[in-house]
């Protein structure tokens, strides 16, 4: 029976057009899917042109704290694990000698100080007067010498003394012309006050003194410890009663704000690194990324640290990266292991 009424010759034509359509049909759904794979490849190569994963660490940043002179420890007030902020208190030593080493160099200021007014202000009115009034002793004893020594000299010549007497004479009238001129020089002195140059000389000793009013100021403050900066106690290496020598370590301080990430980048993506720039932080204990930015690019080359390094790029040359990572949570830890993601 023919086919909707169609001739037997009509209806083999028709067969032969229907499997011509079947077979375009069929090239034309392959060239349409190949197209489409094609397309997704490119798309993903695309995208994951713009996405640049880096991978590395939380920055490992301590600080050992210990005081700046020795001293018995009097009080510790932190404990490991505990959270401090810049500033706080954490330690104190035993500071009786330090306070007595402070009044003593501020008793040597004053006295210092006291020497130098005397200087600056000269000698007092009485000292003044006492050196003239010494003068005129001095220059009546050398008057009465004179006369004296003329005296006998005119006895002399008419033998009625000794040779002797008249020495005598002659070597008192020269001692008191000499106790005359000493009186009239340190008269002159106290008229005229101290000179420049002792007055140059006992300021700086004065100097001195206030140096070292200012080290025993220094050192009674080192007594005390403070945070340099908020973190976390991570070791506390003495106890309160210990006699400790300058420099001894007593706390260790991990800094945790903010949160710097040491990340790497290879050579042909370097170019894509900018400071500033947006990122994603990801780590294996975070339900969500963190934000970030990057901070500092090395400017110098180094091969991949082990701790982060993959087969592909054991070998590689890579670039220092330092992230700031937002961290309110406080979720990261130093040294954890995380992936930063660059947000073109």
């Amino acid at each position: 029976m023919a086919l909707f009424g169609a001739k037997p010759g009509e209806q083999g034509k028709a067969g032969t057009l229907g499997k011509l359509f079947n077979k375009k049909n069929i090239v034309l759904l392959i060239v349409m899917h190949a197209l489409g794979f094609a397309l997704i490849y490119l798309l993903c190569e695309h995208f994951g042109e713009r996405e640049l994963v880096l991978h590395g660490n939380v920055e490992i940043r301590q600080v050992e704290l210990s005081f700046r002179v020795d001293g018995r420890i009097e009080q510790i007030l932190v404990d490991e694990g505990m959270r401090v902020e810049k500033g706080q208190l954490l330690a104190r030593l035993a500071s009786d000698i330090y306070k007595a080493r402070l009044e003593q160099a501020e008793a040597a200021v004053q006295t210092q100080e006291a020497q130098l007014a005397k200087l600056e202000a000269g000698y007092r009115v009485e000292e003044v007067e006492q050196a003239r009034e010494q003068v005129r002793s001095a220059k009546a004893q050398a008057d009465y010498a004179k006369i004296q020594l003329d005296r006998i000299t005119s006895m002399r010549r008419q033998n009625a003394i000794s040779q002797q007497t008249l020495d005598n004479a002659l070597s008192l009238a020269r001692q008191s012309l000499a106790n005359l001129a000493a009186a009239e020089q340190a008269r002159d002195m106290h008229e005229r006050g101290y000179r420049k140059e002792d007055i140059d000389a006992q300021k700086a000793t004065l100097a001195q003194a206030r140096a070292n009013l200012e080290l025993a100021r220094i050192a009674l403050a080192d007594c005390e410890l403070y945070a340099p900066s908020s973190g976390v106690v991570l070791t506390r290496a003495q106890e309160e009663g210990a006699i400790v020598a300058q420099g001894s370590p007593l706390l260790t301080l991990t800094l945790q704000d903010p949160v710097w990430l040491r990340v790497y980048v290879d050579e042909p993506n370097l170019g894509r690194i900018r400071p500033g720039a947006p990122v994603l932080v990801w780590a294996d204990c975070l339900d969500k990324p963190l934000e970030g930015s990057i901070g500092y690019v090395s400017p110098s080359s180094e091969f991949t640290p082990k701790n982060v390094e993959t087969e592909e790029v054991r070998t590689s040359l890579v670039y220092r990266i330092r992230v700031l990572a937002k961290d309110p949570g406080n979720m990261l830890r130093q040294g954890m292991p995380v992936r930063v993601t660059l947000q073109e």
